[in-house]
């Protein structure tokens, strides 16, 4: 059955698109083991639920942990309470708790010897329960900075999740340069139980993260980061970096200390990142991989059984999805990733928590639908194209779905 859809193009003439049958995606039948991958997931809130700009997230609690159980289904780990599940936009420190608490409770259901809880999950820690308004450089504002980690560090190890260590908004407002970075970071990575993650956050996706590391000046920034990581590798299991520049993280990647992984938060280069230059490879950390985590799975499974090439395409055909959902401004990449999910029938609305999901305009969505369609990430099709037509009619866009039975090639009409 070929089905069919009507979308408008960004000058208002109409065309139709008809949609390719889902990617050739098949679930691992064990352990994945050529890349250490974790998703980092959104989260689905209450299509009746006050999720307007400033309310407390009212969030799905079965869909959201639907989702990761799914993900997990896929042979991937997940990311939870970082920036796609909405922390600063939308996701307080209250709600983040209980989903930190909710997602540990699953995982704990499924985690084997071979695969923990720690290798499932891993949780942002940051300091979002402090308003950057109220904090102010010096001393106390460190001290200030510091309290707020250890009670989310404590949340997160209290819970059996791999600590993610997030940049802070507030650690940018208050440190006055290097230093500050390195004794703040250095007190909490001499504390922590076990090996955490370390989490870049570069502009592009919170801009009030500017001079983190103490400079604005990337190479300088670079210098106090690696500076950190040397004197404290044994409590980093990896770095997640996000800065969207594929030279870089190359570089950063060849001298990381021995046992220390490269989680690449990539989403426009992941493809050669994964891949890697015959030396290093990198691990990931991405949100792009939520949204297409079939693909991103079966790609991971050529790799296990060493078809490289194989693998590298199966990445490379999702690359121009990626790029779009990630455009400027990159920080409303949410939005895409919340919408895709809703077309692949893993939330009920599209909504999202403090009303993010007009993050987007309709060309947006539309492009990502079309980009959606040609990486054959649309699960179920029919349902796809149905619920992209009413998204579009609500819009004030006319847009039908037609299906039409195909003839087996061969056959005779």
């Amino acid at each position: 059955m070929a089905i069919s859809i009507t979308l408008p193009r960004a000058a208002g003439a109409l065309e139709t698109l008809t949609l390719n049958p889902t990617g050739p995606w098949r679930k691992p039948a064990g352990l994945i083991t050529s890349r250490k991958v974790y998703a980092a997931a959104h989260v689905i809130p209450e299509v009746l639920g006050n999720n307007v700009p400033g309310a407390p997230a009212d969030i799905d609690w079965d869909a959201t942990l639907a989702f990761r159980r799914e993900l997990w289904s896929w042979g991937v780990g997940i990311a939870d309470a970082m920036d796609t599940a909405q922390r600063g936009m939308g996701l307080d420190w209250p709600a983040t708790q209980e989903l930190i608490a909710r997602s540990a409770a699953e995982a704990a259901k499924i985690a084997t010897p071979e695969r923990t809880v720690r290798d499932l999950l891993a949780c942002g820690a940051g300091t979002d329960q402090l308003d950057p308004a109220g904090v102010w450089p010096g001393a106390a504002g460190l001290e200030a900075v510091l309290a707020a980690y250890r009670e989310q560090i404590s949340v997160v190890e209290a819970s059996g999740a791999k600590v993610i260590i997030m940049a802070s908004r507030a650690l940018a407002k208050v440190a006055s340069g290097p230093e500050d970075y390195l004794a703040l970071y250095g007190t909490l990575l001499s504390e922590v139980k076990e090996p955490v993650v370390l989490h870049w956050l570069g502009t592009m996706f919170d801009p009030a993260l500017a001079g983190y590391w103490g400079s604005d000046d990337i190479a300088a920034a670079t210098a106090t980061f690696q500076q950190l990581i040397q004197a404290h590798a044994a409590k980093v299991d990896g770095v997640k970096v996000s800065l969207l520049d594929a030279g870089h993280e190359v570089a950063l990647r060849a001298s990381l200390p021995e046992g220390v992984r490269l989680y690449t938060g990539d989403d426009f280069n992941y493809p050669e990142l994964i891949d890697g230059d015959g030396t290093h490879y990198s691990d990931a950390l991405l949100g792009i991989f939520a949204a297409i985590a079939p693909a991103a799975s079966t790609a991971l499974q050529e790799y296990d059984a060493g078809r490289a090439a194989e693998a590298r395409a199966i990445l490379d055909s999702t690359r121009e999805l990626g790029l779009h959902i990630f455009e400027a401004p990159t920080y409303y990449y949410k939005t895409g990733i919340a919408f895709l999910a809703w077309l692949n029938g893993y939330q009920a609305g599209f909504q999202m928590v403090g009303g993010l999901h007009s993050g987007r305009d309709v060309n947006h969505l539309v492009e990502l639908f079309r980009r959606a369609n040609t990486a054959r990430l649309l699960l179920n099709p029919g349902m796809a194209a149905t619920r992209m037509a009413g998204f579009l009619n609500a819009a004030g866009v006319e847009s039908a779905v037609s299906a039409e039975a195909t003839v087996p090639e061969g056959a005779s009409a």
